[in-house]
């Protein structure tokens, strides 16, 4: 399934007791439709706030309803913040976490005047113009192998084998006036990272921080001081890739 979330009224998206997550609603329409338990694995864990346009999860069917017949029965059963957006069927080895080879994130800021309501729910309003030069150039310390550490929330203990090392492919700047996207693709994400390097170029961006400190958290992940967190409701899990670069979960 290729799903779009707001994330505003979710605790995240892995099914917890006593919180409303987007798996826990999954697998509740999941429950109606099939009558049976019915497990969804997702590519990935969204945090309590944060959005998504193409989060990718499997699950295995009990009964044989056309994958056009399952999207729009879980569409009709589901809150109108969760939608199916596409399903199809895949061979069985086929993991939405341990396939995906790569995810790209779009984080959303803008400062100036107020925004419209339905927009200001998917991105962040600064108190303060940025520096775009300063970012495109501190944003370009992004792309390539790196410990991103400094980048992780505290507590998080689900890096594995991988460590903190990620690499990331992709970092852009698209600047629409005073709207601004941070655009971050790679291999992968430890939790909060790309809301923490949104959080430090805002810093650069603004004055704050010279670029050499956002130099240095790529270095050290006890650079002084610590890079911010920037709020939820700015980013947005965009695509999951697999197999090739050419093929993502939109294909």
């Amino acid at each position: 399934m290729r799903l779009a979330y707001l994330g505003g009224a979710f605790a995240g998206w892995q099914r917890q007791t006593h919180a409303r997550t987007v798996q826990g609603v999954l697998e509740q329409a999941l429950q109606v439709l099939y009558r049976q338990p019915v497990r969804v694995v997702g590519a990935g864990r969204t945090d309590a706030g944060v959005h998504a346009a193409g989060q990718v999860a499997h699950f295995d069917p009990r009964l044989p309803i056309p994958p056009a017949g399952v999207a729009s029965a879980l569409n009709s059963l589901l809150p109108g913040d969760v939608r199916v957006l596409r399903v199809w069927a895949v061979p069985a080895g086929f993991h939405a976490r341990r396939s995906a080879v790569g995810k790209r994130y779009r984080y959303r800021l803008a400062w100036g005047a107020t925004l419209p309501p339905w927009e200001a729910l998917r991105r962040w309003h600064v108190g303060h113009p940025l520096d775009a030069g300063a970012v495109v150039a501190t944003l370009a310390r992004v792309t390539g192998t790196h410990d991103f550490a400094a980048f992780a929330l505290s507590g998080h203990s689900g890096h594995g084998a991988r460590g903190t090392v990620r690499t990331v492919t992709l970092a852009n700047l698209v600047v629409h006036g005073r709207r601004v996207d941070i655009v971050l693709e790679g291999d992968g994400f430890l939790r909060g990272m790309v809301r923490r390097i949104a959080g430090a170029l805002v810093e650069v961006g603004r004055g704050a921080q010279p670029p050499s400190w956002f130099a240095a958290l790529l270095r050290d992940r006890n650079t002084r001081p610590p890079a911010p967190t920037a709020p939820p409701h700015g980013l947005t899990l965009e695509r999951v890739f697999y197999g090739s670069r050419q093929h993502t979960a939109d294909s």
